[in-house]
């Protein structure tokens, strides 16, 4: 599975999930475009390692996304090819629910959006959103974030729908609890444990694991494959 002909933009790449997918698309060739939105410095740490490309930009402002595409083509001269502490139900605020909204769907939309016109040019595209097994298997109260990744689900599915007779797929990869990004550092080992033991893999999936699958969305492998969300947690959630 080699991507040496391919551009690779990932979202939100400066640590965690982002940067194992950023590692692993930049050891298969791919030339790797790390976005991020404040953590500049582990940002351009990513990017050196993996000789790719480090570009500022808030996903949920156009503008912002619009700016780093230009210097994506300008750069590359070509185009596209959660926790219990968590507020209950009896809590949690509109505002939570907006900002989980504009974080997953309204940044999902400015890059599809500004992807659109590379990927008709090359007559074809690869978009892969991540969600969370938790919309399949809501285990914990994360209310705001669920229903802004079930939106995402919803959105991923719509534009299969209408982009497939243009060459473009556009598939889901969900993980559950990783071990171990900076949204599960503080998770307890005992919680680890008990993931683990109903996982019926009797593991707790990794950022490599999820990186996989999206590597896999992403190349010709799956050409035939759209409007699908993979689930990436040892087996909790089967479909």
């Amino acid at each position: 599975m080699k991507f040496e002909d391919k551009v690779v933009l990932v979202t939100g790449a400066s640590r965690g999930l982002g940067a194992a997918i950023a590692r692993a698309f930049a050891a298969e060739g791919a030339r790797v475009v790390v976005n991020y939105k404040q953590n500049r410095e582990l940002a351009e740490a990513v990017a050196s390692e993996i000789r790719g490309m480090a570009i500022q930009a808030d996903v949920t402002d156009p503008q912002q996304v619009s700016a780093m595409f230009q210097q994506i083509e300008s750069r590359f001269q070509r185009h596209f090819n959660g926790d219990a502490a968590r507020p209950r139900l009896a809590q949690v605020t509109w505002a939570a629910f907006d900002q989980q909204l504009q974080g997953a769907v309204r940044g999902a939309l400015n890059t599809t959006q500004a992807a659109l016109p590379r990927f008709s040019e090359i007559g074809s595209g690869r978009i892969i959103n991540i969600g969370s097994n938790l919309v399949a298997n809501p285990v914990v109260p994360y209310q705001d974030y669920t229903a802004a990744k079930g939106a995402l689900l919803a959105f991923t599915r719509t534009c299969a729908a209408e982009l497939g007779p243009r060459g473009i797929t556009c598939n889901m990869v969900s993980g559950g609890l990783l071990r171990t990004t900076d949204a599960s550092r503080s998770t307890p080992d005992a919680v680890f444990d008990q993931v683990a033991a109903a996982a019926p893999l009797r593991k707790v999936a990794t950022p490599e694991d999820v990186a996989g699958a999206v590597m896999f969305f992403a190349s010709d492998w799956a050409g035939a494959i759209t409007g699908q969300n993979l689930n990436v947690d040892g087996g909790l959630v089967m479909s």
